[in-house]
């Protein structure tokens, strides 16, 4: 593991709280956004960045990702919790924002939505399953 860490979305969100500089980045596609939801970090008085990690429809890995992350504005050495669906995309995108020196990054376990139950729906775990604010775009 070259990133700082794996994080429950629960801890990813006391962190957010207790870290004035501290940034939750949305790697999911755009239609993930617009469809499923975000987590809503208002009640911190922080906003959401959202950089995709494979592009919408193409699924193809987003080649300008650390760029348009450093665009978005950081703080340097801020710590990022990086999330997407089951906590698979962030991993990658953790491991490649640490290796551009965007650090420290951390993954959030289960992602927004976290693995399917065996009816095939997301609502085992995850940031929503957890009681995070989240809201619909």
């Amino acid at each position: 593991m070259t990133y700082a860490g794996d994080v429950a979305p629960q801890d990813a969100y006391a962190a957010l709280a207790a870290e004035e500089d501290a940034v939750l980045v949305d790697v999911r596609t755009t239609a993930e956004w617009n469809y499923v939801g975000l987590p809503d970090l208002s009640a911190l008085g922080k906003r959401v960045v959202c950089v995709e990690w494979q592009r919408f429809s193409d699924g193809a890995v987003n080649g300008d990702f650390v760029e348009q992350l450093r665009d978005a504005g950081l703080p340097d050495g801020a710590p990022i919790y990086f999330l997407c669906r089951s906590g698979v995309r962030s991993v990658a995108a953790a491991d490649a924002a640490t290796r551009a020196g965007l650090e420290p990054s951390y993954n959030v376990l289960e992602g927004f939505e976290g693995p399917t139950d065996e009816h095939g729906h997301r609502a085992v775990s995850g940031w929503k399953n957890a009681g995070l604010p989240w809201r619909q775009r």
